[in-house]
């Protein structure tokens, strides 16, 4: 054989070899990122479980095994996690995963009714239901305007009994429920005590920005002892975006169920809309929550395997949404107009962008390199950058001319902080594609930066009613 063919041959084999390592890299990133997304284990032990997994690896491919056999043997061996492999085996394998890992039959599927937690979930949801209602049945509405008090009390009704369903499926002791407790009757003593302006900007930002403020009593519930982790808080990213398309499929499932409803009393000449806007609707609702964040946690990879595809669908769309304004802009030298509407619709644009961002975020592989997505993902965070310049010189010219009102500070800031965001993330995102930082920088940044939003809702919460004098 020649000098040639050999090294031909060895190249052969170093580029099988490191295909081969690409791929085990990439199915153990899978296994340890669902253990993570379950919620079992803290950073410390994944790590020490990995180090076992690997060991197992490396002494059967030193058998003669296959990396890909290897891997699949190595998992089938964590006896103490027997039932969670298999759960992985289903929810991400091939008939070969099926083979060798699921023995057949087993307990309930999660998510069905047949479960403890399912039942836990029923009557968290018929209690918030309940809860809706209480304030009505008790005469706590007469002399009140009721769509604004369901306006500033609907997140103080429901998130609580969402808040506790992960609190109890986490094992929280009593002094973790505490501090939830504590915060949703403060913000509840709140909400209901201040003297509003009634229909005054105030009391419209309250009610806007309350729902934001306490997710993240939720989010510290579902993450738990993992909130001071980077995978902790990513995966309540994550279920954020999940529970969203859980609750909005449920709700076109009620509307439609709604719309039956009436006709079918129709048919017979009996008016049941009273009882479909009375109870159907708001305790249809409220039930929701609970069922959609329950659908999440059980259901999760249903959904994971829909977030690249929407990320794919909708990113570019809005990306070339907002290169079409800034171009109409440019061409026809038309100003924003920074009316509360307008300032609402753009700010409601904006966080649509970078929740889509965050989105795909979540459902990507921090270790695969850069690709196309990437790229559009790129334009649309720096499209949706310079919209947010433009939002901010047309807000701060306003308070210029006009002076400060609560909307137009509420803007300011939360554009602000929008601002930091996106050039952050433009600037991380950049430095990845062109592979000068890897992708868990920009991981490490949305995760740490998000309870800024949250923090800022709550200031508007609690201090613009007051420093404005309640207008």
């Amino acid at each position: 054989m020649s000098a040639d063919s050999r090294g031909i041959g060895l190249e052969s084999a170093d580029a099988g070899s490191e295909s081969e390592s690409t791929e085990l890299e990439s199915q153990i990133g899978k296994w340890r990122s669902y253990l993570g997304h379950r919620g079992i284990m803290n950073a410390a032990d994944m790590e020490e479980l990995e180090d076992h997994l690997r060991q197992q690896i490396d002494g059967l491919v030193s058998s003669g095994l296959h990396t890909d056999e290897a891997f699949l043997i190595a998992v089938k061996r964590l006896g103490a996690l027997d039932d969670l492999s298999r759960e992985f085996a289903r929810e991400h394998s091939e008939r070969l995963w099926k083979q060798m890992v699921v023995p057949g039959g087993g307990a309930s599927e999660p998510g069905t009714w047949a479960t403890p937690e399912a039942r836990v979930v029923l009557a968290l949801a018929v209690a918030a239901g309940a809860m809706v209602k209480l304030p009505a049945l008790l005469g706590l509405l007469e002399g009140a305007r009721e769509d604004w008090f369901y306006a500033l009390n609907a997140p103080l009704l429901v998130l609580p009994f969402l808040t506790a369903y992960f609190l109890w499926k986490r094992g929280r002791t009593a002094v973790h429920w505490a501090l939830p407790a504590g915060v949703f009757v403060a913000f509840a003593l709140v909400v209901n005590f201040y003297p509003f302006v009634t229909d005054g900007h105030t009391q419209t930002l309250t009610a806007l920005h309350l729902p934001i403020a306490l997710w993240l009593l939720v989010g510290l519930a579902y993450a738990g002892q993992r909130w001071r982790e980077v995978a902790g808080r990513m995966d309540f990213i994550r279920f954020s975006g999940e529970f969203f398309i859980y609750f909005v499929l449920i709700a076109v499932g009620g509307g439609i169920l709604i719309a039956f409803t009436l006709m079918v009393f129709e048919s017979i000449r009996m008016d049941a809309e009273w009882f479909v806007q009375q109870w159907i609707a708001p305790c249809g609702a409220a039930g929701a929550v609970l069922v959609a964040g329950w659908l999440v946690e059980a259901k999760q990879s249903v959904v994971e395997n829909m977030a690249p595809v929407l990320a794919r669908i909708f990113a570019p769309l809005f990306a070339i949404l907002l290169l079409a304004f800034l171009a109409t802009m440019l061409v026809t030298g038309q100003g924003i107009n920074v009316e509360r509407e307008v300032l609402i619709a753009f700010d409601l644009l904006l966080a649509l962008v970078l929740g889509l961002l965050l989105y795909s975020i979540s459902a990507r592989d921090p270790v695969e390199p850069a690709g196309l997505m990437d790229g559009v993902l790129l334009v649309l965070v720096v499209s949706a950058l310079l919209v947010d310049v433009l939002a901010l010189g047309a807000i701060a010219s306003r308070i210029s001319d006009f002076g400060f009102t609560p909307n137009r500070v509420a803007a300011l800031g939360e554009n602000t902080l929008l601002l930091a965001n996106l050039s952050v993330s433009a600037w991380l995102y950049f430095r990845f594609i062109t592979g000068r930082r890897g992708f868990a920088a920009l991981e490490r940044w949305q995760t740490r930066f998000l309870p800024l939003f949250a923090i800022w809702a709550a200031v508007v919460v609690l201090v613009f009613p007051p420093l404005f004098g309640w207008w």
